[in-house]
């Protein structure tokens, strides 16, 4: 037997056919008991009626018996004058042929047949033969028991499952939690409510939750201090480097300085856009943000297109986004020397915004690793074109501190296709 799969249909099984065990031998007893009492009272008052009617049917004339024959019958038994074809032995006797052979015990008779349908052969003082054709009858059984029985069940099955799913809903939540758990994001805690055992798995939670985010942050602390810090020596190193005679060796310090210090200065981006940032939220014209995205690309020799338009205000933080698109935009320039946006609504209230390009792409078992810190793809992203392996990840991050979400993805006919999705759209 294969239990199912979800806890709390299991419990509810399990509750369910223990408790239905446990109703059931209970039933099972009062049913028997039941049965044997009202068995035993039968029984007595057939003893009774029928020594009543043998005494009598032997008092009465030999003339007059026959018209009472009919009056003396029972529910499950009637009564015949004359001899009667003997029939195998009836051994041993069935209550009610005991409880019969108990009130006849003076005529000493005997009986034929099986205990599901029997006869009782006697003679009177007088001699005549008298037979008692009997066929007990099992107890009847009302029509509305089995229906009151379903109901029951029924009733009991209902309980026990909303029980266990408010009993479960806790540790759901846990799960749900704990599957939903973003480092990049700040989470929501748990209600510390519910059984002991899960309230106290919910505050573990809770802090375990906690110490990652301050982790996180520690760590970003770290790192922006240190990329803060490293900005110093590294003017006086330029300073120095302008000091010295032109030659070769100049040019290359110069040129591994600019390196050192376009790293230092994405260090300290990420680290910001690690914990969200300070900028106030502000109402925007979506169209006429791209519009001036685009335009400052264009102004500068840039081959960067927009499509599409949504006549729809955005409640976001204007920096933020913009560091985001220009982070796509110059991956895609600079690998694809071109770029495309392209923007929509959803049907959600959600905006989607879409940067393509038709560089070389990324290979489909990598699109979920280039937005991790310092992951440069070597063939196309080595470091000596001057990628940090920090572009995408600075722009995932500022994505899900506006509440929104970036995907990668391969562009039909070659490229790559980068979707920054956002909600608080208005109008």
């Amino acid at each position: 037997m294969r239990l199912p799969r979800t806890l709390t249909a299991q419990l509810s099984l399990i509750f369910f056919i223990g408790l239905v065990l446990a109703y059931g031998l209970s039933f099972g007893s009062q049913f028997y008991e039941r049965y044997q009492s009202s068995s035993s009272m039968i029984n007595s008052i057939i003893e009774r009626e029928v020594g009543v009617s043998v005494a009598v049917l032997d008092r009465l004339p030999a003339s007059e018996r026959g018209a009472w024959l009919e009056r003396l019958q029972g529910r499950s038994y009637r009564y015949e004058m004359g001899a009667t074809e003997a029939g195998p032995a009836l051994d041993p006797l069935p209550p009610a042929a005991q409880a019969i052979a108990n009130a006849l015990r003076q005529y000493q008779p005997t009986f034929t047949g099986s205990s599901a349908h029997f006869r009782v052969h006697l003679a009177l003082h007088d001699g005549q033969s008298i037979s008692l054709d009997v066929e007990p009858r099992d107890l009847p059984v009302a029509l509305w028991l089995p229906v009151a029985l379903a109901i029951q069940f029924a009733l009991l099955l209902l309980l026990i499952w909303v029980a266990v799913r408010i009993a479960i809903r806790p540790l759901a939540n846990l799960a749900r939690a704990a599957e939903t758990l973003d480092p990049n994001t700040p989470g929501k805690p748990l209600e510390e409510t519910g059984p002991r055992e899960v309230a106290h798995a919910a505050t573990a939670f809770n802090a375990m939750q906690q110490r990652i985010a301050d982790y996180l942050k520690e760590r970003m602390q770290i790192l922006g201090a240190i990329s803060h810090d490293l900005q110093t020596p590294i003017t006086r190193m330029k300073l120095r480097a302008e000091f010295m005679d032109e030659s070769v060796e100049k040019d290359k310090l110069t040129h591994d300085l600019g390196e050192i210090e376009h790293l230092v200065r994405e260090g300290i981006a990420y680290a910001r856009s690690s914990h969200g940032a300070t900028e106030a939220s502000r109402r925007i014209d979506v169209d006429a943000f791209l519009q001036s995205l685009v335009f400052d690309y264009q102004d500068v020799g840039q081959n960067v297109e927009l499509r599409g338009s949504t006549a729809a205000l955005l409640d976001t933080r204007p920096q933020g986004l913009r560091r985001i698109l220009a982070n796509l935009l110059d991956n895609a320039v600079k690998f694809a020397g071109a770029a495309e946006i392209e923007v929509s609504r959803g049907g959600d209230g959600s905006l989607s915004i879409k940067v393509l390009d038709r560089g070389p792409g990324i290979a489909s078992d990598e699109l979920a690793e280039v937005v991790k810190p310092f992951y440069r793809i070597e063939s196309s992203r080595g470091r000596e074109t001057g990628g940090t392996g920090l572009g995408l990840a600075i722009a995932e991050q500022l994505a899900t501190a506006l509440g929104g979400r970036l995907t990668l993805s391969e562009r039909e006919g070659g490229g790559l296709c980068v979707e920054v999705c956002l909600l608080g759209v208005a109008r």
